[in-house]
């Protein structure tokens, strides 16, 4: 199957360079039909990619593929609270917000392909993995369950603290660059980090952080390495655009958290009894989709009873993404 690994990067580096190299070549607000119209593209792709995998593949692999996706893209919606809460956080201008996902996204491309690699190695050397990728997945449903968002602290991080000591820095934004070339008191060129390198770093120790959860996930879906893979990235590629459609509602989803943590512990739990009992993958596509529509269902009914007020955690206290200072 090699002209589907061809295949499958083609269109991952055609829809990347068309998205931010033509339709975003100018730093601008995301509103939210522009953000809709380009969920819809990229979850068109990342379909039709799993109707490739069901065509040439099989049934079987085909549905593992739509199960994966929807897990990750579930789980995915989760990190982009945290996304929303550092752009508050740093006040990330709405016009840069883009060219951050954008990087972050790639960066997270990387790290995701390497740990699901590793992953494959792992369990195909090593089958009792996926007992301990089981135990995981349910300790991470419970936790998530169990952990308040508004814990979530910048300040406190130490590598952030570490970066804005020992990386030069600029003052104060330079636009959407990431690094700038200024004259320093000596008169020479030299290379300088913008605040906004520091909310990229953040942006993919977070993503770092939620593919603990979501790669055992994935392997709870599927054990093919073609499908973990593509399901993923497709998931991961459409974080950008569905950041600003989401970052409208996602504070009003008050027991989305609730549905994510039950797939969480379903997929642990599937994967802890595997030897026992076998699910049909249509059956445990359901079941997910089931957990996540009555989630979202019910939350919407609360929201509609209590007359369309938010729900959820309050905005962190903006900081300027300039201040580099220790409190």
């Amino acid at each position: 199957m090699l002209w589907l690994w061809i295949a499958f990067h083609v269109v991952v580096v055609a829809a990347l360079a068309l998205d931010l190299g033509v339709f975003h070549r100018r730093p601008h607000a995301v509103g939210i039909r522009e953000s809709a119209v380009w969920s819809a593209v990229w979850v068109s792709l990342g379909l039709a990619f799993g109707a490739v995998i069901y065509v040439t593949r099989g049934p079987e692999l085909g549905t593992q593929y739509v199960m994966a996706y929807v897990i990750e893209k579930a789980l995915s919606v989760d990190n982009l609270f945290v996304f929303v809460l550092v752009f508050t956080y740093f006040r990330v201008a709405p016009e840069h917000q883009h060219r951050i996902l954008f990087w972050g996204v790639l960066g997270a491309i990387v790290m995701r392909g390497v740990l699901i690699l590793g992953g494959v190695a792992l369990v195909e050397r090593f089958d009792f993995i996926l007992y301990f990728f089981g135990a995981l997945l349910v300790w991470s449903g419970i936790k998530m369950l169990r952990s308040d968002d508004d814990g979530i602290d910048p300040e406190k991080n130490p590598i952030l603290r570490w970066a804005r000591k020992l990386i030069p820095m600029t003052p104060e934004p330079r636009q959407s660059a990431l690094w700038v070339r200024e004259p320093g008191s000596d008169g020479r060129l030299r290379l300088l980090a913008t605040p906004l390198f520091i909310v990229l770093i953040f942006v993919e120790m977070s993503d770092l952080l939620f593919a603990v959860d979501s790669i055992p996930a994935v392997f709870g879906a599927t054990d093919d390495g073609m499908v973990a893979y593509t399901s993923n990235i497709f998931a991961i590629l459409g974080l950008r655009s569905l950041f600003f459609l989401v970052a409208v509602v996602i504070s009003r989803l008050r027991y989305l958290k609730l549905g994510l943590s039950g797939v969480l512990v379903f997929i642990g739990l599937k994967m802890l009894v595997k030897d026992w009992i076998h699910l049909d993958p249509a059956v445990s596509l359901a079941i997910v989709l089931g957990l996540l529509a009555v989630a979202t269902i019910a939350s919407l009914m609360v929201l509609r009873r209590d007359g369309g007020a938010a729900a959820g955690a309050e905005e962190p206290q903006a900081k300027a993404v300039g201040d580099s200072s220790d409190e």
